[in-house]
């Protein structure tokens, strides 16, 4: 599992019209990609704010350092 901050949301299309489809992520190294599985459906119609730092998993990398079929988690909490 790895961490990442919300800079910006994808629109959802289809089903999730007029919410959110994928979530813009950035990682401390600055490579950002984006996060549209492991959302909820509530989720998805009330996502993790933008600043938010959240936890996803992930399969390994892609050849540009990218986190491979990422899923999101959770909201992490910080103190």
């Amino acid at each position: 599992m790895i961490g990442g901050r919300v800079v910006g949301y994808r629109p959802g299309k289809g089903k999730y019209t007029g919410k959110v489809g994928a979530l813009w992520v950035e990682l401390e190294d600055g490579r950002r990609f984006y996060i549209g599985s492991g959302l909820s459906d509530r989720e998805r119609g009330d996502p993790p704010s933008i600043g938010s730092i959240i936890t996803f998993k992930h399969q390994g990398y892609t050849a540009n350092g990218i986190p491979r079929f990422a899923s999101f988690l959770r909201i992490r909490q910080t103190l």
